[in-house]
């Protein structure tokens, strides 16, 4: 496929697993494994498939370099060939190479799955967008934490994942299901 989409994985590491650390509660289990479908249709078209990497700074981070938190998740594992690019910060963009390489690579479409919803995956997008790539948000394919504002109070993951994702839809980026993007994508293949 003539320019074919890129896949962007972001920080489907293995810190996620520790949901008390990130606030409690977390929505949709089902997010590693649309991430790991949609991996699986892109490396079969052999489109691109780039990685996302949080290596936090802060000596407390599960997140830090070296810690197992770093590593990527068994179900969206780098293949040889496939970048990654660290990062410190939210946006996949900052300090990374990323645009530089979409660029290089002639990339003009950004399909995005990862952790977390209204964090790094919600900063990308926007970043996504404001660049002028051509942005979708795979709904199911990431996932948030319960957060407390604040005030005080307590806001569950499912509410917190939804906000952000309707903050980002028509605006920053097409948000879809899997199903539905997956069912795209196979029609632009015919």
């Amino acid at each position: 496929m003539k320019n074919a989409p890129a896949l962007l994985l972001i920080d489907i590491q293995k810190a996620f697993d520790n949901h008390a650390y990130w606030g409690g509660n977390r929505n949709n289990p089902q997010a590693e494994a649309n991430a790991q479908r949609l991996l699986a249709h892109w490396r079969e078209q052999g489109w691109p498939v780039l990685h996302i990497q949080h290596d936090s700074t802060s000596p407390t981070s599960l997140l830090r370099k070296g810690q197992p938190g770093n590593e990527f998740k068994d179900e969206v594992l780098p293949m040889a060939g496939e970048p990654v690019f660290s990062k410190s910060v939210n946006s996949a963009f900052i300090g990374t190479g990323l645009q530089a390489h979409l660029e290089a690579q002639n990339i003009h479409v950004l399909v995005i799955a990862g952790l977390t919803t209204d964090h790094c995956v919600s900063t990308t997008t926007r970043m996504a967008g404001n660049l002028g790539f051509e942005t979708y948000l795979m709904a199911d394919a990431t996932a948030a934490f319960d957060k407390t504002g604040f005030d005080g109070q307590r806001y569950s993951a499912e509410v917190i994942h939804q906000t952000a994702l309707a903050s980002l839809h028509g605006e920053f980026a097409t948000v879809l299901t899997t199903d539905q993007g997956l069912a795209k994508w196979r029609r632009a293949l015919t």
